[in-house]
């Protein structure tokens, strides 16, 4: 009887724990704007006053109340219990492909290794391939002994595929794959389980995506450390708050009637975006499970990488553009949503501010970058340590191992926003010109 309530004694709210996380966030702003008097003086005596306050704002004041609000809730986490731990579902995995004749085997052996209970059924939507990926895909098929469903869609687009496959799936839950992402053993169990462990109004779950080709080049390295740190901290983040604002199509889990209900994925360059924002308009909340992990393939070239990101930069401005975060229903989704707002400003910042900066400091000129800029490198390492904890016992969990990648790490924390950022500005740029849409 006392060791329950002790434990509810300790319980805080989610509403409790959102207001805690801005009031240290607040605390963190202030205690920056304070210290950096004599910054702001000694820059406004170049550029005016304002101006001086707009490009700290944009590279230190901002970025640093979001690190803070991500740390305070990080911390304050805490991952509610399974409550069905061997689910046994029917489910249907749908997967789209483009020639994918190389990696379409990998994908459906690590469906076939699955520990899942339930029925899984694969629905493999071929988009206008013109190598051997159904070919390839009927012969793992057999191979695994799956249960294997192959639609064409000649129409060229993922929404195009995705809304061919829906119309398909004839179970509650369905699991969006990409053709070049395998799952852990595990990954289904735990999507499921969360989600049949989760309130009735929940829609989606998010799985944790991580890089499977971290070694194959420098620039993978860095985005190894951008899976494992950054994007898992913001959706987990997200998780806390029930308001996961990317049920991202690489490895989700959704319920069927849902995605129906909001019409399917519409026709955007970021589709996975924008459909799981109208769910979330819809009065649904969407959950994110750390240990439901699966491994992509990741571009190695920069060239794909900047088309990419410039995508993904595009994907969240249309997300903006279809549903408003004063449409949020929920305050939590009106903020998260909101924080997209500023995007733009802190990538355009650190475009045009903190790279010309950080260059003109090499010359002995610290206008920009100087010693108080470092005040944002603590909190962006204790946000990074926080969940490195998380991650490493997720890790240890399953059974994996974190991968020995120290080079990577210290590059991604000094230059990783240096290389995105411009990337981004680029794709806002695309959307606000309605340049021609690229994938790959």
């Amino acid at each position: 009887m006392n060791k329950r309530l002790e434990n509810r004694n300790l319980y805080i709210s989610v509403l409790a724990k959102f207001i805690l996380s801005h009031l240290f966030s607040l605390g963190w702003l202030f205690f920056s704007i304070w210290i950096s008097q004599r910054w702001i003086m000694e820059l406004g005596q170049i550029v005016s006053i304002p101006a001086a306050i707009l490009i700290i704002a944009g590279i230190a004041y901002i970025p640093g109340y979001m690190n803070s609000f991500l740390v305070s809730s990080l911390l304050l986490d805490r991952q509610p219990p399974f409550k069905h731990q061997y689910p046994a579902n029917d489910i249907t995995v749908l997967i789209t492909a483009h020639n994918e004749e190389k990696g379409i085997r990998d994908t459906l052996r690590q469906i076939s290794c699955q520990d899942y209970e339930g029925s899984i059924h694969v629905l493999l939507v071929d988009n206008h391939s013109t190598d051997r990926t159904v070919q390839a895909a009927q012969d793992a098929a057999k191979e695994f002994g799956l249960s294997l469903q192959i639609i064409p869609e000649w129409n060229k687009g993922k929404h195009h595929a995705l809304n061919k496959g829906l119309k398909y799936v004839n179970t509650p839950y369905m699991v969006t794959l990409d053709a070049d992402t395998l799952l852990h053993k595990t990954a289904l169990r735990f999507i499921v389980s969360r989600m049949l462990s989760a309130p009735k109004e929940v829609c989606a779950v998010a799985g944790t995506v991580l890089v499977r080709n971290s070694r194959d080049n420098m620039l993978s390295k860095l985005q190894e450390w951008d899976y494992f740190l950054a994007i898992s901290s913001v959706k987990r983040l997200q998780g806390l708050y029930q308001q996961t604002l990317v049920a991202q199509g690489a490895f989700s889990l959704y319920k069927t009637e849902v995605v129906k209900e909001i019409g399917g994925w519409p026709d955007v360059i970021g589709e996975d975006i924008v459909l799981t924002w109208k769910c979330l308009k819809a009065g649904y909340k969407v959950y994110f499970e750390p240990l439901a992990v699966a491994f992509t393939t990741v571009p190695v070239s920069l060239d794909h990488f900047a088309k990419q990101r410039s995508r993904w930069a595009r994907g969240m401005i249309e997300g903006l553009k279809t549903v408003k975060p004063w449409q949020q229903p929920n305050v939590f989704a009106k903020f998260l949503t909101g924080i997209n707002f500023v995007m733009p400003f802190i990538d355009v910042s650190y475009t045009f501010f903190w790279i010309p900066g950080l260059i003109l400091c090499f010359f002995g000129v610290f206008w920009i970058v100087g010693p108080l800029t470092l005040l944002v490198l603590p909190i962006t390492l204790l946000s990074y340590f926080v969940l490195y904890q998380f991650q490493k016992n997720v890790f240890k969990s399953l059974g994996l191992r974190i991968r020995k990648n120290k080079l990577g790490f210290v590059l991604f924390v000094l230059g990783y926003q240096m290389l995105t950022s411009p990337i981004a500005v680029w794709g806002y740029l695309q959307e606000a010109f309605q340049l021609k849409r690229v994938w790959k």
